[in-house]
Parts: C-alpha cells; structure tokens; sequence
C-alpha cells in the first residue's frame, strides 16, 4: 500500500479545497506542521554551532544555575506536552489502521510536534545555563505560531459538530490550553527579564551557594529532569570507581540545608508559642516541626499519593491487555462512513484503550512515573528529616550550653541522658519523619487495592482481604517483640564485653598465672546467654519474613478458592492475574504498617525526653535576675558577635543565637580599678533551696595572687564558680571590673581535654604565638611528656586520643589557662594531681613569675600552704563561709591560731615532702607508664610499615584498572568463610529450601495461568462462552497443594537462614576468643587495645545481628528477579534478545554503585563519631567554656560537625535514590519488552498475565538485589577483620614433657640456673638479653636493678617462657623450663606485678579463681597482707564485690590484694616485678616485712626501680642494656668503687 500524506482512499477527494481550504482535513493537518519544522530549521544551527561566543558574563563553576522566572512550570508543561502528543501519535496510528489507506497526515503532524517539544525543551536549557535570553525569541514566536495553528484545528472540529466523545477533539483541545500556558510562559520571562522590548534589561546574580565553589550537592538547582533522575549525581558516583570519595570531594550543604538556617526556622517556629499569658505553658515541639517542616512533608505526601494511585495503573493494565488478547475487537469496516468526519476516522478514548499495544506502552509510562514520584517522595522525606537532626541538634546543643551547673552536678541531667538525646532521641525522630508520608498514605493505598479487588472478583475478594486484615497484628505483635528481644541481646553483649575488656587488660596477669582458661569461660557463659536471647532474635525475625511471603498467599488461596466455589461467573486470566498483582501490592503497605506504627510511638516518647530537656534549668536566669544587667537582652535582635571567628554566611553576620546569653557578669558604675572581682552579701546554692556558701563579702585585688584555703569540702571551688556564676544567686550581687569582664582563664579541678592534638587544647582557639607557647610549656614541665608522644604536640589526646595520667592532663589544663592572654586567671587546685618537684616548678615558674610577670590577677585553690607565704591576700574559708580575709602578715597578728594550725600542718606536708623525695617521683613513673605504651607499639609500626611498603610496591606495580577492579569486587571469599562457619548441612539445607520455595511460588502462579485459561470452551460457531463449573474441583486441590506447601517452605527457609547465622556468630566468636586469649603476650603489645575490642564489639554485633538478614533479604530478591526472568523467557522466548542490553547496563549500574556507596557509608560513619563526641566532651567541660566565654566557638564548631556529617548522609541517600531511579527505570524497560513481546508472540492469555505479572514484580526488587549486595560487602568486612585473627600464631602450650613426668611438689627447693640466657620479644627483633648466666640458690632473696630499659623485665618475663627465649635455658630444680608444658610451669610459680590488677566479682575470685583453697587458707593469706580486718568489715567478706579494675580499693590496698594472691600460691619461687613503684612508704613496709617474714623460705626474685629496697638482698644482679654486668652481694657491690650498682644508689639518694 502506497504510503501518501492524505491517503489515497478509492473515490477519495482527499486534495479537493472545493469547500474552501481550511475545509479540507488533510490541508489543517499540514498547516499544524508549519510551526514544528520552523522550530526544528531556527534551533538546530543554533544547538550545533555551539554557545563559545555568547558565555556567561558571571564566573560559576557550575552550570546548572537556572534562571529564568517560570523554570519548573515551563518543564512540567513541556512533560505534559509530550505525554499528550504520544497519546495523539498513538490515536492516529490506530484512526490509520481503520482507514482503507495510509493517511500519514493522521500522525506525522503529531510526530514532528512530539520532536520540536523535545528540541524546544533542550534548546531552553542550554540557553538558560549559557544566560542568553535574547534567543528564547524563538521559542516565544513558535508557542504562538502552535497557539493558532492549533486553534484553527479545534476550530473547524466544533464546526464538524465533533465533541468531547470523540478523542482527538479532546487532545487537540488539551495541545491549545498547552500551547496557551507555555506562550503565558514565555510571556512571563520576558516581564520579569525585559531581554527583549525594553530599554534596560534586568541584571541578575545567581545565588550565594553557587558562586561557592565548594557546595557540590546541587540537587536543590539543577532542573526538573535532572532532580528526578538524580544526573547530576553522575560524576560523583562514576569518578568513585577511579579514586575513593573524600569529604573534600563531597564539600558543604547548601545554606538552605545548613544546621544553622534549619535550627532558626525551628527556633522561631518555638518561641512564637510562648505566650504572655501563660509562660509556664511549654511550647509544643510538634507544632514547631510542622511549622518549619511541614511544607516538604506535604509536598512529598503528594508525590506519594500521586505514585500510589499510578501503582494500581499496573494490575489494570494486565487485566486490560490479556482481555484483549483473548478476544481482539473486530471493528466492523463496512460501518466505517458513520464515523468518518473530514475524510477521517474518528475514534472514542473507549476505543483506544481496548488496544493491546496502546496498553503496553501506557503502562510503561505510568510505571516510570510512579516510580520517579515515589522516589522523589523518598528524596523530599529524608532531606527534610536530615534537616530536622540538624535543627534539633542545635538546638540541644545552644541548651546544653545554657544548661544550669547544678543540673549536672546534682544528676539531674546525666552526661548519659545527653548523650542518648543526641545519639538515640534525634536519629528515632529523622526516621519517624522519612517515613512519616507512610502514615496517611497507606490507609488509602489499602482502601483503593481492596475497592478494585472487589470491583475484579465480587465477595471473594473480600475474604481474601479479610485474611490480610486478620494476620497484620500479628506482625505487630512480632514486631514488638522483637524490639524487646533486641533489648535483652544488647544487655548480654554489653556484659561479655566489659568481661573480654577486663580479660585483655589484665591479660598479661592471667599468662603469668595460668588462669586464662577460667576466664575464658566466663566470657563464654555470658556469650552463651546472649546466644540464647539471639536464637529467640533469630526465630522472631524468621517469623516476621516468614509472615510477609506467607500472608500473599495465604490470601491468594483463600480468594481463589472461594470464588471457585461460591461465584457463578468464569475466573478469566485478565481477573485473576490483575488481582494476584493487586494483592502484592496490598501486602507492603500493611507490613510496613507496623513498622511505621513503632516508629511513630518512638518518636512520641523522644519528643517528650526532649520537651523535658528543653524545659530544664538554665543557667543566668534566675541567677542573674537581681543585678542590673549590662545589657539590655533582647531576644528579638540579633547582636553582630564582636569575636574573630569566621562568619557563617555571607549575608547576615550573626553568631548562632548570640543574643540569647545574658551577660552575666555586671558592672557596678562607680568602680575602683584595683579590685576585679567583689563579692557583696553573697548566699549562693547548687540548686536545692539551702545556701552551699553563706554571707560572703570577699574583694579579689587587680594584679595580685590571691590564693583560697580551708580543709577539704568546704566550698573553695564553689566560691570561684560562684564568682564565674555557675551557682545560684539567692541573694547578694558579684561585681566585675570594666576590663575584666571578658578576660577570665580557668582550670578546673577536675581536669577536662579536648579530643584534639595537645596544641590545641593548650591553646583552646586564641592565636598561636611561639614564644609564649613555648614559655607556658617550660612553666608546666610538659616537654619531657610531649617527647615522647609519637608525634610530640601534634598527637591527638583526650577520649580518642592517647589517654595520659591524671598528672599529665592536669598540666595541659594549668597551661590552656596560663596561655590564654586574660586578666584573670582561676586555677582550682592545680597541684592535686602533681608530684612536690612539678607543683614547685609550676609556683615558681608559671604562677609567681609567668603570670605576674604579666601583672595578671590570679586567684588559686590550693591545699599547699606551703606556697601561702607567696599570696599577697588569702581568703581563708570554713564551711561554705568565709573565715578570713587578708594577707598572711594580718592572719599572723589577728589570729594567731589559724597561723599556728597553720604551722603544724606545713610540717606535716614537709615530712612527707622527705618521704616523697625518696620515692622515684610519681612523674616519672607515669612517663614510664606512657613510654611503655609507645615503645610497644612502634614496634608494631615498624612492621606495619614494613607490611605496607611491601603493599605499596605491589601496587605500583598495578595499574589503575586492576585497582579499581579490586575495589568494586565483591568478597565472595568472606561470604564462604561465612557460611562455612555456620556448618555445611544448614547451608545446603538454605540453598535447597530456597530453590524448592521459590519453584513452588513460580508452579502456583504457572497453575493459576493452566486453570483460568482453560476454565471455559469456546461453543461452535455462535461464539458463546459457556462456563463449566465442574472443571475447576480438578484444579482446586491441586492449587491447595501447592500453597500450602510453598506456605510450609516459606517457613523453613526463613529459619534456615536466621539459624544460620546464629550457627556462624557462635562458631566465630568462640574461635576468635581462644586465638585471643591464647596468642602470645608479644601480640598484646603491638596491638592496640581498640583494635582487639572493636572486633569483639563492633564486628561482632555485625555479624550477630546484620549479616543473617542482609542475607535473607538478598537471596530472596535475586531468585524473584531471576525466576521471573525466567517465566518471561519462558513464556515469550523472544524477550532473551532484549535482555542482553538491560543486562549490561544492570551490570554497569550496581558496579559504580557499590563502590560508591560504600565510600559514602564510611564518610558517613567516620563523620558521625566527631559530632557525638564533641556534645559530650562540651557537657564534661561546660564550666570551663561558659569561664572562657568560648561559647560562640564551640556553637560554630558543633554546626560544622554537624553539616559535614549531614552532608555524607544526604549525599548517601541521594546514591540510593540514583540507583533506585535507574533499577527501576530499567524495571519499567523490562515489562514493556515482555508486554510487547507477548502481544506479537500471540500466546495463551494466561500464560501473558503471568509473564506480565512476574514482570511487574521485577521493579521492586531490582534495586534491592543491589542495595543488599553493597550492604554484604561492608558487613563482609567484619567478617574479614575477625579472620584476619584468626590467623595469628597461639602460644605453645604443649611443651615437649608429659604433665605425669613434672613432679607433683615441682619446684620444691626453689634453685634457679641461668645458661647464656637470650631473649627476643619477636624472630624480628634484637635480642634483649644477651648470654645471661647466674645461679640462685634455694631460699634465696635476690634483688635485680638497672636503668630504664636494661633487661630487668625481660628476665621475669623468660621465667614463664613469656618470651622468644631462643639460646641458653633456665632450669628450676633441675627441670629446664622450656621444655615444660606452658599451664604447668605457670601455675607453678607466683608473681606480683607492678600494676595491681584487680578484677571485677568477689574478693575470693581474685585471690582464688580455680576455687581450689579452703577459706582458711584464704584468710591467712589476706592476714599475712595486713588486709583481714578491712576485708572483714565490708559487708560479705570474701564474697565483697570487687568493682571493675578494683576502684573501689586505693592503689596501695590492690597491691597487697596481689601480695596476697601470690601467697594463696604456695609457690616456692615468687618473682616481684617493680612491685613497689607505685605504693606508699607506708604499704611498701608492709610488703617489705611481709616478703621477709611470710616468704622466708623461698626464693623471691626482686625486680627494683628504687635501688634502696634490694640493699638488703643477699645478691644483686646489675644489669645494661642486655647484660649482666655485675653480680654479687649489696655490700659488696657497694664497696667497689667503680660498680654499677654503686652508682645507682647515689643517684637515688
């Protein structure tokens, strides 16, 4: 048939213009091509030539800036443009197939107007980012030229006397209100811009964030098309696969999305609920987060609506297509002249929805839209949600730092309840808000899917839903349990973990003691308890999937069954399969129901912990109500901050929430300049109603020492946070002078750091100034500790830091205080945690001679009086009042018995000052402890840097590709070490039962499709269908079968898999915990404490409680995607060609995903850990920011923390949403290729509800096989870490004797040989003692010094073959001791280390784990250590509780706890390793007697710091560096001149 614009109908007069031109039909259509090809000739030159002349005259680095007024309308319109004329291409195509020939005019007019939309819609953007509006003239006179051509069609249709019935009237009405509003458009622009007939055009500059280069997230300025297919996410997530994504990478958030902007909104919207009528009446939160947010939530509940109404377009489609298919409407030709109108065909809509193809491509469309809808409905909930956290965040924090003192100290307000409210509280009610829209649109979602089933099967339907209905509280009852499951889980792993902490600190003990066995299985009870709450974790979330595959069919064969029995009309395939997809559309909703319902109850109760924080005591309120105020404060205005901290943005210079702190120190206004502070009539309280400090009149003079004394507890640090207005005020006043007000350092009694490096916390934020630094680090005697931080001032200390003494940190926080240049500097006992040299030093060096140097008035706590001949005025205080006030000539002449109380104290201190002096200083000992710590783990560095170098040059070696291809390869090594450890028979058991459920899902539907198919016969030749009602009892029990038993496997591989995982956590635990405690004491040193525990904690709680039903989740979407792939290949063979591209983009698109989203996972992880830890750390330190006035500091920091942390998560979501869009895009592609494969194909009909059925599913679960793979591949990196302990090498434990060879008395003299003894720590390093040999006799007491680092240690060490003894051996009473089995020669001997190491349970525990001794012997043993009558004053005697690391006992009591643990032993050998150093004279004595007395008869081997203890010894062994250099009796050594020995002893004297 000849192809011809008008047709060439027989007899036809298709190009007679008889009647007047516009008359002919064919003529308007031609006309209505005019404007599209003049569009198409004007802008394609324009698009090819390229913009090079004509660029932007303002510099931005992005082009997405949009500029033109009417943007988003102006794309929605054009959306709807084209939608409208698919309808009309596809409206002629059909019109053409009724006509005798081809009339091309029917739909090339529509087909070049779909083109020039397109073109015009691409031509606007490219002119909007290149700002060149002159050239819109074009698409300004083509919308016109459309308008009219157009309106003449119309036209002339209404003068046919066509209407509404008959559809192109309709679209060609729809294309001129089209044209009109986009002319309106166009109109607009040019209003606003005068581009063009006026004088002097608008100039315009594009907005804050784009001319900043570094906001990269653009979702809020691209364009429509590119906001809902998330383009502008490509670079990003494709540059992932070259170099990892770095926060650098991500940059800053919009100023629309910045904590700060969110938390003002929200702010507002909470303050405008104060009212004046009742200001007690606390302001609702929910009101103030529907004010500020509730316009996103809304639009994104539309979005939402809009793709849960279009998600039903799908079952309706089906059911259309296989009706269609089973009987094609035949349109009688002959009748055609009575619809024929200008020489054409006109059709109804009717008409044209009865067409198969017409319907596949409907559907396609309706599925991409819905699925763009339901995604930016996603993307709207959570950038809302994130913005929220933000808010409320700051909000918490500007409350934590208005929060009153006495909240704190009196526990009203626990650093815990803090930190749940930042950590727990704002994350339940983010995830209440993403998936708040669920709340109102699921009822209408179930209310629709029940309304058409019903409107498909009539009362059956109503059964089935009823099932649905019935079963939804149970998956709450589910859901609610397993919550609490969760709970009790999280108790026991907190338990085992505070039980494997204590086991690897005090690792080193239970070696030496041979006990690791026994505490071992403490830690294994523990875990079996956690196991036991696991495995019911595990059988709830088996039951909750279980539910959710189970329900569906369930419903099905209730349905399906009913209606075979109670219905009189036939179950078509187009019915059943259309309400099959119905019915998986009704199950998410309600399972989701739950989840939603449980959320919103969380968030109800977080939101009241948070009304009740935010209505908490403040600060400055009441305290400073009586004062003048300085200041008016006005909530209203926003104060400039008159600080050098960067501004937040550009426009309004404004510190977050400045103007809400009332400033809190006043001026008087006749004011003598040498006083700073004065106190007037001053009764001050923490809180409750009684004063903690009565009637003080104290004055502190300008420029001079004041220092405050009394005894222990009687207010002296109240008095200064009075005076800092931390207190109460109840009544009096406190002046400040005019210069001071600002200007005040402090350092608290208790010692407070910042997790930064030890340069920051010195200089807290002021300028670094080198000279000063370096001053104020000589005045605190620091350097010697910063040498030998590994990275000096630069190493980062506090909570993640490097955890320091309490000595250490006390001099950091004297020197913050020392270097901020202020007038006034409060120092609140300095000297408590220092030794007598520091406290000297830091008196004379920092604060006679640094600060009053700088004439700087300083005010200091101390309980030193020997330092009170330097105050120049002393405030003496008694019991919250004060007792005294002058200088010391004064107290001297008035009171003359405080000056003699005085006195008598001073002596005191002086002897025990001599004392002190003796003791190698506690300093020294605490750089010992820190060198140790580091000295061990260089060691590992070194070899970690030696391992990485090796890597790196392997590296090198590869090139880019192979890099990136081993970052997005998935772990499948991990998965099987996974799954091995969960035993072979449960993963066969898993991989059968799935296979089994997911063949008996695909048999039902397969049945379903044999049974409706053939449930009629087609009668003779009049066509009549007759229904017989007999065939379906064949195909009913079969159906019964079949469900119930894809019931009974749903259930089996639900708890195959859980049961699983708990089979693989139990097993991993328990390996990694024996290769732990059995490695060797090497191990523990060159491995940090965090790494070890992070497996125990972290990794461990991964694979408990993540991977199972990451698992789960990922083999059930891919067997869906996979069998209904198959059941389309199946049906419609030739959908496997098209396959192959969907395919390879699948591919394509999860491999750049997973890479990327497992660097955003990381950044969003390692951002969130600074931002909790800076809310805690400034609760801890709230004092001493509010005394620095350093608020606004860390305000601005917090907000900083906050973004970045906001920015990875929105980042992170947004990669989801770019997957989900693309997988489901692809879905959409794969049901339009099966629709229109089958059509052609002409199969059975039920056989295409199937295909198309399982065709449908596929969207869903697409994006899930991808997100669950990326989720795998993080969790399977825990599993990597734990194996990768697995490896290490245990101890020998077996030794080449037998246990029956060892005497049982073994070793009954206590003789010790040493051969050329020489030791190693490790194969890789040097030896530490080189060819040792000495000889002790039985009951002998040796005594072994050296310098720091001499070998002394190591020699213990090798006694319990600790160590890499690797020449020489060691034999005790004639047994060389490396031949014996470890538990043997361990248990044989006893040992007191020099930290006491106490662990948490019983007294009896400690002193007795293996429960061997009777109590007697016990008690003997706590006598001996002079302990017995404090044991037996504590409430249980041997069975006191013993807290963790034994705090509840002083350092000297836990000593001799150990002295009297090695006396349980029997042990005729006891080694003491520096057991003295760091004990009191007064302990030592008793150790000292105690060794010579009770250990008489044995052999004690004395490690020594302190020479003075072993002179007594009746041998000496002097060691250096690895030697043995001298040996023999004290007084021997003594008398030689040149020994070692000797002059060991002078230098400690």
């Amino acid at each position: 048939m000849a192809l011809s614009f008008c047709g060439n109908d027989n007899g036809s007069n298709a190009y007679s213009v008889d009647n007047g031109v516009l008359d002919n039909g064919c003529f308007v259509d031609a006309l209505n091509l005019v404007p599209h090809v003049f569009l198409l000739f004007i802008t394609f030159p324009i698009l090819f030539i390229g913009w090079g002349s004509q660029s932007s005259k303002v510099q931005i680095h992005h082009n997405t800036w949009l500029h033109f007024p009417g943007h988003n309308l102006r794309w929605i319109l054009t959306f709807t443009l084209l939608f409208v004329h698919v309808c009309e291409i596809a409206e002629g195509i059909v019109s053409n197939t009724q006509m005798g020939s081809n009339h091309l005019h029917l739909f090339m007019p529509a087909l070049m107007g779909f083109i020039a939309a397109t073109t015009s819609v691409v031509y606007y953007h490219n002119i909007e980012t290149a700002n060149f509006p002159k050239l819109l003239l074009a698409l300004f006179i083509y919308w016109i030229l459309a308008f009219i051509t157009k309106m003449i069609k119309l036209w002339k249709f209404a003068e046919a006397d066509l209407g509404v019935q008959h559809l192109r009237f309709c679209i060609t009405a729809l294309l001129v209100i089209l044209y009109g509003l986009l002319m309106a458009v166009e109109i607009n622009v040019i209003r606003v811009r005068k581009y063009v007939f006026f004088t002097n055009p608008q100039r315009v500059k594009p907005p804050e964030d784009l001319q900043d280069l570094g906001v990269r997230f653009l979702q809020p300025f691209v364009n429509l098309l590119s906001k809902a297919t998330y383009w502008w996410m490509n670079p990003l997530i494709i540059g992932a696969h070259k170099r990892p994504i770095e926060l650098k990478k991500i940059g800053k958030l919009p100023i629309a999305m910045r904590a700060l902007t969110n938390y003002m909104s929200l702010k507002d919207a909470y303050e405008e609920q104060r009212n004046t009528e009742d200001p007690e009446k606390s302001p609702s939160i929910w009101k103030s987060m529907y004010r500020a947010f509730g316009r996103p939530i809304l639009l994104s509940s539309t979005f939402r609506y809009m793709a849960d109404l279009l998600g039903f377009a799908g079952p309706l489609c089906i059911s259309g297509i296989v009706t269609h298919l089973n009987d094609p409407i035949e349109v009688d030709k002959t009748n055609k002249t009575g619809n024929m109108t200008l020489g054409v065909y006109f059709m109804s809509s009717i008409e044209l929805l009865q067409n198969t193809s017409v319907l596949a491509v409907l559907l396609f469309l309706a599925l991409v839209l819905q699925r763009t809808f339901l995604q930016a409905s996603y993307y709207v909930t959570i950038e809302t949600g994130i913005n929220l956290r933000g808010a409320l965040l700051a909000m918490i924090y500007n409350k934590i730092l208005r929060l009153s003192t006495s909240n704190m100290s009196m526990g009203e307000m626990t650093l815990g309840q803090i930190n749940n409210l930042v950590a727990i509280e704002t994350n339940q009610l983010m995830w209440f808000l993403f998936l708040c829209p669920n709340l109102w649109a699921m009822p209408v979602q179930i209310i629709m899917g029940v309304i058409l089933l019903y409107y498909l099967l009539g009362d059956s339907a109503l059964i089935g839903a009823g099932v649905i209905l019935l079963l939804a509280p149970v998956q709450y009852l589910i859901a609610t349990k397993l919550a609490e499951t969760q709970k009790s889980t999280l108790d026991y792993s907190t338990d085992r973990l505070k039980k494997t902490t204590e086991i690897l600190k005090g690792i080193k003990l239970l070696k030496l003691y041979a006990w690791e066995k026994i505490f071992c299985n403490r830690v294994e009870e523990t875990r079996e308890k956690e196991l036991t709450s696991l495995k019911t974790f595990a059988l709830y979330t088996s039951m909750s999937i279980f539910m959710n595959a189970a329900i569906p069919i369930a419903a099905v064969l209730a349905t399906f069954v009913t209606h075979a029995y109670i219905e009189k009309a036939r179950l078509g395939p187009e019915k059943a399969f259309a309400s099959l997809a119905l019915f998986h559309i009704l199950v998410t909703p309600l399972f989701l129901l739950s989840t939603v319902v449980r959320f919103a109850v969380k968030a109800l109760v977080s939101v009241q912990k948070l009304g009740e924080f935010l209505q908490s005591d403040e600060i400055g309120d009441d305290s400073w109500r009586n004062g003048d105020l300085s200041m008016p404060v006005d909530s209203g205005k926003k104060y400039k901050y008159p600080g050098d901290t960067k501004a937040i943005n550009r426009k309004g210079r404004y510190r977050m929430d400045n103007y809400e702190q009332p400033m809190r120190r006043q001026l008087r206004p006749s004011e003598t300049e040498d006083i700073a502070v004065e106190v007037n009539d001053g009764f001050f309280t923490w809180g409750s109603c009684l004063s903690t400090l009565s009637d003080i009149n104290i004055r502190i003079p300008s420029g001079q020492l004041t220092m405050i004394v009394g005894q222990v507890g009687c207010g002296k640090s109240s008095l200064l946070l009075a005076m800092l207005g931390e207190m109460q005020t109840i009544s009096g006043k406190v002046y400040w002078s005019n210069k001071n007000r600002y200007s005040v350092a402090y350092a608290a009694q208790k010692s407070w750091l910042l997790n930064a490096t030890v340069e920051e916390n010195i200089t807290f934020g002021s300028s670094f100034n080198k000279q000063r630094y370096k001053a104020v680090i000589d005045a605190c005697s620091l350097q010697p500790d910063i040498d030998l931080l590994p990275f000096g001032d630069q190493t980062e200390i506090g909570e993640r830091g490097i955890n320091l003494s309490g000595g250490q940190r006390q001099r950091i926080c004297v020197a913050r205080a020392l270097y901020q240049n202020t007038n006034i500097v409060f120092l609140d006992d300095p000297f408590s945690a220092l030794d007598i040299h520091l406290s000297d030093h830091l008196m004379l060096e920092g604060i006679l001679k640094f600060l009053q140097d700088d004439k700087r008035t300083v005010v200091l706590v101390t309980h030193k009086l020997q330092y009170l001949i330097h105050a120049d005025w002393i405030i003496a205080m008694k019991d919250g009042s004060v007792l005294r006030e002058g200088t010391l000539k004064d107290i001297q002449t008035h009171d003359v018995k405080l000056y003699e109380h005085w006195k008598t104290l001073m002596n005191r201190q002086d002897q025990e000052l001599e004392k002190e002096t003796e003791l190698e200083s506690q300093t020294t000992l605490e750089r010992k402890t820190l060198r140790r710590a580091f000295y061990s783990r260089e060691a590992k560095n070194q070899i970690d840097d030696e391992d990485e170098e090796e890597e790196m040059e392997e590296d090198e070696d590869d090139n880019m590709s192979t890099t990136t291809s081993r970052r997005s390869k998935i772990p499948w090594r991990m998965c099987w070490r996974y799954l091995s450890s969960g035993g072979c028979l449960m993963v066969f058991l898993m991989v059968s039962s799935k296979l089994a459920k997911h063949s008996v899902m695909v048999a039902i539907d397969y049945w379903l499709a044999d049974w409706t198919s053939s449930n009629f016969s087609v009668n003779g030749t009049n066509n009549t269908k007759t229904y017989d009602g007999a065939e379906h009892h064949s195909y009913v029990p079969v159906f019964i079968i079949l469900c119930g038993s894809a019931i009974v496997l749903c259930l089996i591989t639900s708890l195959t898999v859980e049961f699983l995982g708990v089979a693989a956590a139990t097993k991993l635990h328990h390996n990694l915990l024996n290769k732990i405690i059995h490695a060797p004491i090497r191990f523990f040193d060159i491995t940090p404490l965090g790494q070890i525990l992070n497996r125990f904690s972290a990794d461990t709680n991964i694979i408990d409680q993540h991977i199972p039903s990451t698992l789960e989740s990922l083999t059930r979407s891919t067997l869906l995607c996979l069998s209904a792939i198959g059941v389309i290949a199946f049906v419609t063979p030739t959908f496997l060609i098209a396959l192959v591209p969907l395919a390879v983009a699948f591919y394509f698109i999860q491999k750049y995903f997973r890479v990327a989203s497992k660097d955003l996972q990381d950044l969003d992880d390692s951002t969130q850990l600074p931002l909790l830890c800076h809310f805690s750390e400034t609760a801890e330190g709230l004092t001493t920011i509010r005394a620095f006035r350093h608020e606004a500091r860390f305000k601005q920091r917090m907000l900083e923390l906050t973004d970045t942390n906001n920015t990875a998560y929105l980042f992170l979501s947004a990669a989801n949403r770019w997957l989900e869009v693309r997988t489901d895009y692809l879905g959409a592609m794969i049901v339009l290729t099966a629709a229109v494969a089958a059509i052609w194909s002409s199969s059975q009909s039920g056989l295409v509800g199937l295909g198309l059925t399982y065709a449908l599913t596929v969207t869903n679960y697409l994006n899930w096989v991808v997100r669950n793979l990326a989720d795998l591949e993080v969790q399977m990196a825990a599993v990597k870490k734990v194996n990768s302990f697995l490896s290490t090498e245990s101890e020998n434990y077996e030794g080449s004797m037998d246990v029956s060879q060892v005497p049982e008395d073994w070793p009954q003299h206590g003789e010790i040989k040493i051969q050329d003894l020489c030791v190693r720590y490790d194969p890789m390093l040097k030896p530490v003692l080189k060819e040792v040999s000495a000889y002790i006799n039985p009951g002998q007491k040796v005594g072994i010094c050296g310098r720091t680092g001499s070998g002394k240690s190591s020699l213990s060490l090798a006694f319990f073959n600790m160590v890499d003894v690797f020449e020489g051996k060691i034999v005790i009473d004639g047994i060389d001791i490396c031949k014996l089995p470890l538990q043997t020669l361990r248990s044989r001997l006893s040992i007191i280390l020099q930290d006491p190491v106490l662990f948490s349970g019983s007294i009896r525990l400690n002193l007795d784990p293996e429960r061997t001794c009777t109590d007697d012997r016990l008690w003997e043993a706590l006598e001996i250590a002079q302990l017995k009558n404090m044991v037996k004053a504590l409430p249980g005697g041997l069975d006191a509780v013993v807290t963790e690391g034994g705090e509840n006992f002083s350092v000297g009591q836990r000593q001799l706890f150990c002295l009297a643990r090695a006396f349980v032993r029997k042990s005729s050998i006891l080694i003491m390793d520096e057991a003295t150093a760091s004990i009191d004279m007064a302990t030592e004595n008793i150790l000292q007697k105690v060794v010579m007395t009770a250990f008489a008869d044995r052999t004690v081997v004395t490690i020594a710091h302190l020479v003075s203890s072993i002179l007594e010894a009746e041998q000496v062994l002097v060691f250096s560096s690895g030697n043995l250099v001298e040996s023999g009796s004290a007084a021997n050594l003594l008398a030689q001149e040149d020994s070692l020995f000797l002059n060991l002893v002078r230098k400690h004297k």
